[in-house]
């Protein structure tokens, strides 16, 4: 079986590869940096810190290219949540030990390279079963998170409206809740008090049914609020405003692109998950025709199913959309890793029969071959710099053509005294010609039904 195998990512990482093991043990941590494990005995993820990390990973076989690109998306992932990057490590194997992960020989190695570093934090490349973590923390000695913990993390840290964080928290009591475990003495300890009566309750029963009732709780408020958000959109629908959502990976530029085409003044940063919370905003094409645009919560590979559960609800805005605008960085080394595993989301949110729209962002740092390569594999695709402006007209163009199209061809009179017909005809459908008579306005025009009927009972 190969040796664990270093990364070079982060530039200033110290590189292990031509160290031995034993120099490696003589090295001592910083004081005040080493947080050992001693004792895990409550629900320790709830106050997660993240200092200084070292990020372990299986390479199964395939393009090292693949594996490199992923440890790295981890790495922008941990620093995101605030910690600093020591070193980077992978190791081959066929699958992952269904023990300890990387296996019992490499775990030690693992933990000598730990101590080498000062790190108080291990971070693995994939979802760790209960079992794994706690045999893994054992070994090193320090707190170990996968990264899916780490995402839910990141989404706690960024989460600022009501169901945001509603749905955050159960996201991570879903992952929580098969992860509980005692140590120790602590499985032994009885707790007292009404609901833990009879023959005794043990410290981790007592988490257990803690947890499964704030779930509960959790579930009924966030059911409520999106009851609201059917309601939102129910009456954008009496009022046939046709829906257009920006989906895409996370740090594509969506909120950015948003911005420029209706200055919605939200928050632009270069982070992962910068926002998370989905902003609706109206915008209107060349023709006049009104329709809303709606950012979207961003996507990653392999994206915790605890948080496509918990943001079902609003995530139920790409799939009641008439319009996908789906977000690509031109300048990333895979954009189309990042369109399947956007598209793998759309499938788990039944959204992949949404007409869709590619957009490649950040034309003005891409690659020009890779823009041209993804242009032939999406035809229906257009280029844009949100950054400076490029390709944004085009962008507004395409949009109008794809929009759902009223279905009513009409010629109608209205008299002087009903303009807000005629602001009705403009906003909802599309005029074609207009003459000005004195008997009134002639319009002819495409209407959806229920205005065409208004507008035949004149």
């Amino acid at each position: 079986m190969d040796e664990l195998k270093p990364h070079e990512f982060p530039a200033n990482a110290p590189s292990t590869g031509e160290m031995d093991l034993e120099a490696r043990a003589n090295l001592r941590r910083v004081a005040g940096l080493g947080t050992e494990l001693t004792d895990v005995t409550e629900v320790e993820y709830r106050q997660l810190r993240l200092e200084k990390v070292v990020l372990i990973g299986v390479w199964s076989g395939g393009d090292y290219a693949v594996v490199e690109r992923s440890m790295a998306e981890l790495a922008q992932l941990a620093e995101t949540a605030g910690s600093q990057v020591l070193d980077a490590l992978v190791q081959r194997r066929d699958q992952p030990d269904a023990g300890t992960y990387i296996g019992s020989g490499k775990l030690a190695e693992l933990r000598q390279i730990v101590v080498a570093t000062g790190a108080d934090t291990v971070i693995c490349n994939g979802e760790l079963s209960p079992s794994q973590l706690s045999k893994m923390e054992a070994v090193v000695k320090v707190k170990v998170i996968d990264r899916t913990w780490l995402i839910l993390d990141i989404f706690a840290q960024h989460a600022k409206s009501r169901e945001g964080k509603a749905q955050v928290s159960l996201a991570q009591m879903q992952y929580m809740l098969p992860r509980l475990r005692g140590w120790g003495d602590a499985l032994s300890r009885q707790s007292g008090g009404i609901g833990t009566r009879g023959p005794g309750e043990t410290k981790l029963e007592s988490d257990r049914r803690r947890i499964g009732k704030s779930m509960a709780k959790l579930r009924r408020e966030i059911k409520e609020m999106g009851t609201a958000r059917q309601t939102q959109r129910a009456n954008r629908r009496r009022g046939n405003v046709p829906s257009v959502v920006i989906a895409g990976y996370t740090n594509a530029g969506k909120s950015s692109l948003l911005n420029c085409l209706t200055n919605a003044g939200i928050l632009v940063e270069n982070a992962l998950f910068a926002t998370l919370d989905p902003t609706t905003r109206a915008a209107h094409t060349p023709t006049g025709r009104e329709f809303t645009l709606s950012d979207t919560v961003g996507f990653v590979r392999d994206l915790p199913h605890q948080l496509v559960e918990a943001f079902r609800s609003t995530l139920e805005e790409v799939s009641g959309a008439d319009l996908i605008v789906h977000v690509v960085d031109g300048s990333d080394p895979d954009p189309e890793g990042q369109i399947r595993a956007v598209r793998e989301v759309f499938a788990q949110i039944e959204a992949l029969s949404v007409p869709e729209l590619i957009v490649i962002n950040k034309a003005d740092i891409a690659d020009p071959i890779t823009i041209d390569r993804l242009r032939r594999r999406e035809p229906n695709s257009v280029v844009v710099s949100a950054q400076t402006g490029d390709g944004l007209d085009e962008l507004i163009a395409k949009i109008d053509g794809q929009l759902p199209n009223p279905q009513v061809d009409i010629k109608v009179t209205v008299p002087f005294d009903r303009g807000d017909l005629v602001a009705r005809m403009y906003r909802e459908g599309l005029v074609l010609s207009r003459t000005e008579t004195q008997d009134g306005t002639i319009l002819v025009a495409k209407v959806p039904q229920p205005l065409a009927n208004v507008l035949m009972a004149l």
